[in-house]
């Protein structure tokens, strides 16, 4: 198991915001977290990266207890993330924004680290047109582009999205969902935060359902997809 979260519980002061939840996500694999605003699926990403403090519970990479160490060194043991919002550097060029997804690497004057920018540049065409324009002039779309690829420069094992979808017109939605099962298919475990429950559980090898603070439900995809509660609450009913 990559990443293990066990018995995870979350405060902001005195509101718990997450409750007693625990998860795997296997190497490889893509796990998406679905549920309400306000049900703690981007709390629980930002636990993950370092930037909310655990109350009680542990999580492990890679068979190591990270609950307590910073940001900056999960980084560099492999976990990356894509924030809500995207949160590009607005008036820095996409091309030094992603050099700043790759600020911990220190083999940033080598051929690995150009293939990793080609790698970005394939995946995501329109940044390479745009390589130095200033972030803060692009699409919503464009600059969730940006944020992803930012992610993907810190050549992480683990990668973290965060409402990849979130304000995007339905064709590049349908665009940034194939990409993610596309940097899947590379090698990058993803663990996925959405509301487009639709599209995270057609691309989903685990899902699991949030509400308040706790998970409630969990299984494949598939099987959430199918499940009539699901369907009710997060699908109208239909995938």
């Amino acid at each position: 198991m990559l990443l293990e979260v066990e018995g995870l519980c979350v405060n902001y002061g005195h509101i718990e915001a997450i409750r007693d939840i625990s998860f795997g996500v296997e190497e490889g694999t893509v796990v998406t977290l679905i549920g309400a605003n306000g049900a703690g699926k981007t709390t629980t990403l930002k636990t993950l990266s370092g930037l909310r403090k655990v109350r009680a519970g542990t999580v492990k990479f890679d068979g190591k207890d990270i609950t307590h160490l910073p940001p900056f060194e999960r980084v560099l043991m492999g976990i990356s993330q894509s924030p809500e919002g995207r949160g590009c550097f607005p008036g820095m060029t996409v091309l030094e924004n992603l050099d700043m997804g790759a600020y911990v690497r220190n083999d940033r004057k080598t051929a690995a680290y150009q293939a990793d920018l080609d790698r970005v540049f394939d995946l995501f065409p329109r940044l390479k047109e745009r390589e130095k324009q200033a972030a803060g002039s692009m699409s919503g779309g464009e600059q969730q582009m940006l944020a992803i690829g930012r992610a993907l420069m810190a050549k992480p094992r683990l990668v973290l999205l965060d409402e990849p979808s979130m304000g995007l017109a339905p064709k590049l939605i349908q665009q940034i969902f194939s990409i993610i099962t596309e940097i899947n298919a590379q090698g990058t475990t993803v663990l996925l935060v959405e509301q487009n429950a639709a599209q995270a559980l057609k691309r989903a090898h685990t899902a699991h359902v949030l509400e308040t603070g706790e998970i409630v439900r969990s299984g494949t995809g598939a099987e959430l997809a199918g499940d009539d509660s699901v369907k009710a609450a997060y699908l109208g009913g239909d995938v």
